[in-house]
């Protein structure tokens, strides 16, 4: 019996170790009678590092000092107002009732090995809308069926360096080198992450993404 305990805490500190390091974003935005909500968070290896709400984005983690994240404060408030106008353009030019929900989902993986996957999925009314293919930079439908919305945004993110090589830049080598500063061991914070800095550029790149989206949000889906 004893070493059957032995053996099964030798398997869950291995398992443990094996497991990978994560840097994970999550943005929900919800688009109703032209009014835009945002909600979202950041987490470095399953710590909350950042939260988004409103037009609000805190530093739960003491990552930047004060005056570098008051800068990266303004890329994300620019952003979300950003947004809000363009909802709001749209919404004045063809108004409509119906409460639209635009999930965006994407981080990185760092296992033990020093392998890394990357990802970036976007869902629309918690439907899979489209998904970023890191390997070869391009945006592909995820939607069931075909939606004349989907083939719109992805034709129009492919357009743009923005969304598609600083995409894959920042999810290979910036969004992993975040994780490489950390120990694999015990996946504890550095005081040097970069975390907002990457913060600020990806929610900068999702600019044309509302872009691309916003018409439709608020247009009820008519190409």
């Amino acid at each position: 019996m004893l070493r059957l305990l032995l053996l099964g805490g030798a398997l869950g500190v291995a398992a443990e170790q094996a497991a990978p390091l994560a840097f994970t974003m999550l943005q929900l935005t919800r688009v109703y009678m032209g009014n835009s909500m945002f909600r979202g968070n950041a987490s470095l290896n399953g710590q909350l590092s950042h939260v988004l709400e409103g037009n609000n984005v805190t530093q739960v983690l003491p990552l930047e000092s004060p005056d570098a994240w008051a800068r990266q404060q303004e890329v994300v408030v620019s952003y979300l107002r950003n947004f809000r106008q363009l909802v709001q353009l749209f919404h004045k030019e063809r108004p409509t009732k119906f409460t639209q929900h635009l999930c965006c989902h994407l981080g990185c993986r760092l296992y033990p090995n020093g392998t890394a996957q990357s990802f970036y999925e976007v869902t629309l009314n918690r439907t899979a809308f489209l998904s970023f293919h890191v390997p070869n930079a391009t945006w592909e439908r995820r939607w069931p069926g075909d939606l004349p919305v989907a083939t719109y945004a992805q034709e129009q993110l492919m357009k743009y360096p923005i969304t598609t090589q600083d995409l894959q830049y920042f999810l290979n080598t910036t969004c992993v080198s975040i994780l490489q500063t950390q120990s694999a061991r015990t996946g504890k914070v550095s005081g040097r992450s970069r975390t907002p800095l990457v913060l600020g550029l990806v929610l900068g790149s999702l600019v044309l993404l509302g872009m691309a989206l916003g018409i439709f949000l608020c247009t009820g889906g008519s190409c």
